[in-house]
């Protein structure tokens, strides 16, 4: 094997990982043997560029990602409809985690809707759930496919549907080293001695203070490796002075050193910094897209980008008028009453995830990346 064929291998190991921190080798066979074969670079890169754990086993490897911003709340968990999760499924899925963690080495879907729902009856938890109607009885199964396709779960026999419909049951298998690889917090959550969720979850994810200037920098360089790996575009204006003075001087060492570990190719502007995927996959929100949505977002970009904040009254009215002028070639239905809030709500959810929008109180504001939507006034030659 050639030295650029290594290398190649190591850019897809951990694209890999970055795309899905947690492989297994039921899901991701290819991608996990990559891995374990290039395991001392990666986990060298890894620690020196973002101080992120690899562990690797006979059947999974967990990348132990840490959330640059934990406050944000633009990339939620989707089903297998690409519906967000709500407060209600995100509850159901840790106390689906918390049952699993001490049940049998094989469980039921059945049992384990009787277990969340008891956990579910604790005072302390202020949450309501029943099962009683299918819409609740749907929000567990969605967190038990998620977990089937975490590779927490192995499905023995049954359907979920089935479950769905009261007509049967489900089997499985506990797999507990992907269950005990999820949590990715750097302490024990019984540690943690703080009463509101904010401080909990800061403590949970709290990192040394480094007291040298040596390990203020390396500080410095793993807090903007992964933001350049997670965000979709860093603004210079949200750093603050020590990490600008960093960035400023070290850019170009730290954008190489991604670029080559990746393939990510850096776009830097007067604003900021993008890391950009040619092959367009390590994202979870792509930009254009093809049907009723992708175009209604790729319009709204570009009403956006000329026009810097925009009250959201006049958003509405721009897609409402665009609703019947693609009428012909979007989805049944949007033209009527109401419709160009979904199609405005679903669009502005997109944006500001690919930070391009930020909202405020009545209005969005196009940040500075949105300037790439603007159309220039057609040109007609010859005139």
């Amino acid at each position: 094997m050639t030295l650029e064929e290594e290398r190649a291998q190591r850019r897809a190991a951990l694209r890999a990982l970055l795309a899905r921190p947690l492989l297994t080798a039921e899901r991701d066979a290819e991608a996990l043997v990559l891995v374990r074969r290039h395991l001392t670079e990666l986990r060298s890169w890894l620690t020196r560029e973002t101080g992120w754990r690899l562990l690797v086993d006979a059947g999974a490897a967990r990348l132990f990602k840490t959330a640059s911003d934990p406050r944000d709340g633009t990339h939620p968990a989707r089903g297998k409809a690409a519906e967000p999760y709500g407060r209600r499924r995100y509850v159901l899925l840790c106390l689906a985690l918390a049952m699993l963690e001490r049940a049998d080495a094989q469980t039921t879907l059945g049992r384990l809707a009787e277990e969340v729902l008891a956990a579910a009856a604790e005072p302390e938890l202020d949450f309501v759930f029943t099962l009683d109607s299918r819409a609740e009885r749907a929000d567990l199964v969605a967190v038990v496919r998620m977990l089937l396709d975490w590779g927490v779960l192995r499905r023995v026999a049954g359907d979920e549907e089935a479950y769905l419909s009261a007509t049967g049951d489900v089997l499985y298998d506990v797999r507990r080293p992907v269950l005990a690889a999820l949590l990715t917090g750097t302490r024990g959550p019984s540690t943690i001695t703080a009463d509101s969720f904010e401080e909990r979850l800061a403590e949970l994810i709290a990192e040394p203070v480094a007291d040298t200037d040596d390990l203020r920098n390396q500080a410095l360089r793993r807090g903007l490796t992964r933001r350049l790996l997670e965000d979709p575009v860093i603004y210079y204006a949200d750093l603050d002075e020590a990490e600008r003075a960093y960035l400023a001087s070290q850019r170009h060492a730290v954008v190489r050193r991604i670029e080559e570990a990746t393939g990510l190719v850096a776009e830097v502007r007067a604003e900021g910094i993008a890391m950009v995927d040619p092959d367009d996959e390590l994202t979870d929100v792509r930009m254009p897209e093809q049907r009723t949505d992708g175009h209604v977002t790729l319009l709204v970009a570009e009403h956006l980008a000329t026009r810097g904040e925009v009250p959201l009254e006049e958003l509405r009215a721009f897609v409402q008028e665009a609703a019947r002028a693609h009428a012909s070639f979007w989805r049944r239905g949007v033209t009527e009453p109401g419709a160009e809030d979904g199609l405005l709500s679903t669009a502005l959810a997109k944006l500001t995830a690919l930070r391009l929008v930020r909202l405020e109180e009545g209005s969005a504001v196009g940040l500075p990346a949105i300037a790439r939507y603007a159309l220039d006034e057609p040109v007609i030659k010859g005139q």
